[in-house]
C-alpha cells in the first residue's frame, strides 16, 4: 500500500487555566498534525507539537518544513516494520526539528496498522493495562497550588510532581511539607521540577532542604549547559537529580553517551517531541540503562494524538514507575480520545472513540 496524499493541519490548543512554569505562563499551544492518506482513506496521523521557549525549532518555519516532508512521503510505500519506519523518518526529517521527526515516526507506525491509532500493539491499547502517572501541580499562587494538590490527592494519585521556582522558596517548602505532614513517602511519592530555576551557588542548599522532605527526585535544578556544575551536584546531591532540558539538542549517539558519562545523573526525563522522536528516546534509554541511570517519560503538552503515541511507547517498554502522562486534560479543545485517567493511572477506554480531525 502506498501513501497517495499527505497533508498538515494546524491546531491551537487552549489551556483551561494559566499554566505557570519558571519560564513563564502558558495560555495556548500551537501544534501540527501530519496526516497520511491512501486512496482518500486516512491511514496515519502524527503530531508535531513544539513548545515555545523550550523547543529548538523555530515555530514560524514549522509549516514550511512539514510541507516539504509531505512532498517526500507522497508515493512512498507503507513501512513493514518499526525499524523501516524509523529509517524513513530519519531520512526525511529536517535537521533541528525534533517534533517533526516524532510526528513522522508516529504517522508511519499508525499507517502500518491501517490508521487505527495503534502505534505499538500492547496491552495498553487493548484496554487491559494501566500506566501509573504523576499528578502535576502547576505554579501559581499558594492558594491555587494548594487547591491543585488537594484535587490530585482526592483523585487517588499516589505520585505528585510539583513545579517550583517561581513563587518564593519558603512557600514552596511549606506546600510540600503540608503533604508530608499527612502522608509519608510510602503513601505519597513527591517529585519536584525546578526547570533550571536555581543558581549553581544556591542549588546545594536548596537540594538539602528539599531532601529533608523525603522527595523522590528533582528535575533540572540548574539551567542546562552548565555541565561541570551539574556533574558536581549529581556527585554529591542529597536528593536524586533528573536531567530534562539538558537532553535538548543532543542528537548523536556518541554525544548522548558523553553527556551522561560526564554528568552521571540519577535519572533522565524523556520527552519524544523534544529529543528527536521515538528512536532517539530508545537510544537514550539504552545508554542510560548501561550506566545504571533511571528514566521515565513525560509528554510535552501534546494533544491526545501525541500523548497516545507516548503512552503506547511506555506500555511497549513495560514501565513500572509513574510516568508524566497526565496532560491530556489540560485543554478546552483537545482531540477527544479513549485515553482516560482514574486513580492516578492512565488507560485506554475502549468504550470511547477518537474524534475525527
Amino acid at each position: 500500500m502506498k501513501i497517495t496524499t499527505a497533508s498538515i493541519q494546524h491546531h491551537t490548543l487552549q489551556f483551561k487555566f494559566e499554566a505557570g512554569t519558571s519560564r513563564g505562563t502558558l495560555k495556548e499551544k500551537d501544534t501540527w498534525y501530519l496526516k497520511l492518506f491512501s486512496d482518500n482513506k486516512l491511514i496515519g496521523i502524527g503530531e508535531a507539537g513544539p513548545l515555545k521557549g523550550l523547543s529548538v525549532e523555530p515555530l514560524d518555519q514549522m509549516e514550511t518544513e512539514l510541507e516539504k516532508v509531505c512532498e517526500q512521503l507522497i508515493g512512498m510505500q507503507i513501512p513493514k516494520s518499526i525499524e523501516e519506519a524509523f529509517e524513513i523518518a530519519k531520512d526525511i526529517s529536517p535537521d533541528g526539528f525534533p517534533s517533526i521527526r516524532f510526528a513522522i515516526e508516529t504517522a508511519l507506525l499508525d499507517a502500518m496498522h491501517d490508521g487505527k491509532k495503534l502505534i505499538f500493539d500492547t496491552p495498553f491499547y487493548q484496554g487491559k493495562e494501566r500506566i501509573p502517572i504523576n499528578g502535576l501541580i502547576w505554579m501559581g499562587s499558594e492558594e491555587f497550588m494548594q487547591k491543585q494538590i488537594q484535587e490530585k490527592l482526592d483523585a487517588g494519585f499516589d505520585c505528585i510532581k510539583m513545579k517550583i521556582g517561581t513563587i518564593d522558596f519558603e512557600t514552596e517548602l511549606k506546600l510540600l511539607k503540608s503533604i508530608r505532614d499527612k502522608f509519608n513517602q510510602n503513601d505519597i511519592t513527591l517529585r519536584v521540577d525546578a526547570n533550571g530555576a536555581f543558581s549553581p551557588d544556591e542549588a546545594m542548599s536548596k537540594l538539602t532542604q528539599l531532601a529533608a522532605l523525603d522527595l523522590h527526585s528533582i528535575e533540572q535544578p540548574i539551567k542546562a549547559r552548565q555541565i561541570n556544575e551539574m556533574a558536581k551536584l549529581c556527585a554529591s546531591t542529597p536528593l536524586p537529580i533528573a536531567l530534562d532540558e539538558e537532553l535538548i539538542g543532543v542528537n548523536a549517539y556518541e554525544d548522548k553517551e558523553k553527556l551522561l558519562k560526564q554528568i552521571q545523573p540519577q535519572y533522565i526525563i524523556l520527552k519524544p517531541s523534544l529529543i528527536g522522536g521515538i528512536q532517539s528516546t530508545l537510544e537514550w534509554i539504552k545508554i542510560a540503562e548501561s550506566m545504571n541511570i533511571g528514566w521515565w517519560m513525560t509528554s510535552m503538552l501534546e494533544s491526545n494524538i501525541g500523548l497516545n503515541a507516548i503512552c503506547q511507547l511506555a506500555s511497549y517498554l513495560k514501565v513500572k514507575m509513574p510516568q508524566g502522562l497526565g496532560t491530556g486534560q489540560l485543554y478546552h479543545n483537545n482531540i477527544a480520545s479513549p485515553i482516560s485517567i482514574a486513580n492516578g493511572e492512565t488507560y485506554y477506554d475502549l468504550t470511547k472513540e477518537w474524534e475525527e480531525l
